[in-house]
């Protein structure tokens, strides 16, 4: 199976930025999609961003300050996350879907971000 290993979180002031990063191993091949989700203390998971082969796409409330990238031949995906909010404060997991035609997803075990006010 596919392991994540997530890392970059932190603790950083209301509008400062953070870079996190998720190596994806043990895989077969490219990995057709790779996001970011976060979940808050009691609040559900949420998507952030993803981003596969054709497409990127961004949670409404992240447009615009945070940023999801991809280097496929090492299979990491970032998340560049400026301008950050107390809002913002949540556990950040990494996921994949290596292939296209089946389901199955996979999960790091997340990193912990924090804003302060």
């Amino acid at each position: 199976q596919v392991q994540l290993v997530e890392s970059g979180g932190g603790l950083v002031q209301a509008g400062g930025s953070l870079r996190l990063s998720c190596v994806a191993s043990g895989g077969a091949g490219s990995i057709n999609a790779m996001g970011w989700y976060r979940q808050a203390p009691g609040k559900q998971r949420e998507l952030v961003a993803t981003m596969s082969l054709r497409s990127t796409n961004y949670a409404d409330s992240v447009k615009g300050r945070f940023t999801i990238s991809r280097d496929n031949d090492k299979n990491t995906v970032y998340l560049q996350m400026n301008s950050l909010e107390p809002e913002d404060t949540a556990v950040y997991y990494c996921n994949a879907r290596p292939r296209l035609f089946d389901a199955t997803t996979y999960w790091g075990q997340g990193t912990q971000v924090t804003v302060s006010s």
